[in-house]
């Protein structure tokens, strides 16, 4: 009787393949890594639309490639031309306050200079004593400050709209894959179902929780970034101050941060009003800013994105913060899908120790 082949062990074969699966899979995500943001997007966007996405299907009679390509159709029209549009208006702004604080059109030092002297004597004292009255080198120090951060912004900004090799790329690897994502999704979605260990309750739970969040967030915390970029750059443009449209998408990119986002931008602005005793604009535009900005955060943001996460605000304060230094920009959605597949994996958990364990042949 010859003795058993040790390379035939079934363990050694399942760790094996289990070894195999998990290098393949590290090099393939390092093989993605560098349209990591291109990829990330593409599913983003597909699970937003997947239900428009799915009219396009019955009313094409299960045409894939022709609902595939309306609904790639439809995402270009309603999401990427208004962006690249909204872009454009960007840069132009950002291109004149760069010259304008360039020529000394814009006086960042004029202006603190009027914030200080509105200041009670007792405050000034104080300032002086850090060493902060001395308005000439607290001036140019602010300059030098804000003027690198102003130009470090605007370069960013600039970037946007510049045609460069690596945003072409990234743009039509996104496209790219959004198209197969659309025909082939519930395909993809079957298949990572079935390679997941899990019992398929709880990966359908999980995978459904995926698509909750992801839909939630996204379209959430945009429309929400939208309205009140929007609201602030109205405010902006109504009190005469110079980037209206630049500094209401700055507004639009902070306030993907629940609760402190917009604040950062006309909370300084209303307190120069007040320091300069423009009383009337420094109330008005915190009464906008806290009652009409604010309550759209606290009252629609929970709407779309609490609601349907059925997560705690501080939560997805922190996961959003969190995924945002983590992730960048790609983390304000990120960072909420890992902490509601953290919430759904701890409770899939608890559910199953709590299950009365059944005795072996019992």
């Amino acid at each position: 009787m010859s003795a058993p082949n040790p390379l035939q062990n079934p363990d050694l074969e399942s760790k094996s393949l289990l070894f195999l699966v998990l290098v393949a899979t590290v090099l393939f995500v390092l093989i993605l890594w560098p349209f990591f943001g291109a990829v990330c997007w593409s599913v983003f966007i597909a699970i937003v639309f997947w239900p428009m996405h799915q009219r396009f299907l019955r009313g094409s009679h299960g045409r894939r490639n022709m609902a595939a390509a309306a609904s790639l159709t439809v995402v270009l029209l309603i999401v990427i031309l208004p962006l690249a549009t909204l872009a454009s208006s960007i840069t132009q702004e950002a291109s004149l306050l760069v010259d304008a604080m360039r020529t000394g059109k814009f006086q960042l030092g004029t202006y603190f200079d009027q914030a200080i002297a509105s200041l009670p004597e007792w405050l000034r004292n104080l300032l002086h004593r850090f060493g902060i009255a001395d308005l000439s080198l607290v001036q140019q120090k602010i300059m030098a400050v804000l003027g690198n951060s102003g130009h470090a912004l605007t370069t960013r900004v600039v970037g946007i709209g510049q045609v460069t090799m690596d945003f072409i790329v990234a743009f039509f690897v996104m496209l790219y894959m959004l198209f197969f994502l659309f025909r082939d999704g519930d395909r993809l979605s079957q298949s990572v179902a079935r390679s997941i260990p899990l019992h398929p309750q709880h990966t359908r739970r999980l995978l459904t929780q995926f698509a909750t969040v992801v839909r939630a967030t996204v379209k959430g915390n945009i429309a929400v970034a939208l309205v009140q970029g929007a609201l602030g750059a109205l405010a902006f443009w109504f009190l005469g101050l110079a980037g209206a449209v630049l500094w209401g998408a700055v507004m639009a990119l902070l306030s993907l941060l629940p609760a402190v986002g917009a604040a950062m931008v006309w909370g300084p602005v209303a307190l120069y009003y007040f320091f300069t005793g423009a009383l009337i604009k420094g109330v008005g535009l915190v009464v906008w800013g806290t009652v009409v900005i604010g309550l759209i955060d606290n009252f629609l943001r929970p709407v779309l994105v609490g609601k349907d996460t059925r997560m705690p605000d501080y939560l997805v304060l922190v996961a959003t913060l969190g995924g945002i230094v983590v992730f960048g920009l790609n983390g304000f959605v990120i960072g909420p899908v890992i902490a509601a597949v953290f919430l759904v994996s701890w409770e899939m958990l608890a559910s199953v120790r709590q299950q009365p364990s059944v005795p072996p042949g019992g």
